[in-house]
């Protein structure tokens, strides 16, 4: 892995969504991503859960830094994502980007998502095109 430009950094770093739900890019290398989110009460769905489009949004930032770090766009093609347990509030979760396949303008990730002990909460699998 090597490291990502400045305007690179600046250009994933501004992303206005991330911003509103409280998503932090706190790693961040060519085809690599990690982000945090802190479940707060109002990301939380009518079971007292977090909803899983918080979750699904923490995944989703991380898969779109790790495929937009070589500086070039990267668009989705395809995602899905499988939730394996809940969060509490207060915790902070992490989403961990890898680029795990690249041919030629396409792009697969794997954003494993996980609580504060390391517990795995949910997997995300991801497809980029790069125009």
């Amino acid at each position: 892995m090597s490291d990502v430009s400045d305007e690179t950094r600046s250009r994933i770093d501004s992303d206005p969504y991330c911003e509103t739900l409280g998503i932090d890019i706190v790693e961040l290398e060519e085809g690599f991503a990690r982000t945090e989110l802190t479940i707060t009460e109002d990301l939380l769905n009518f079971h007292g859960t977090p909803h899983g489009a918080a979750i699904y949004s923490l995944a989703d930032a991380a898969f779109a830094a790790a495929s937009n770090s070589h500086g070039e766009p990267a668009v989705g093609l395809e995602a899905n994502i499988s939730y394996l347990e809940a969060a509490d509030v207060g915790e902070t979760l992490t989403a961990t980007a890898e680029e795990t396949h690249v041919s030629g303008r396409t792009a697969e990730y794997e954003i494993i998502v996980t609580g504060e002990s390391g517990n795995r909460i949910a997997t995300f699998r991801g497809r980029v095109y790069r125009p």
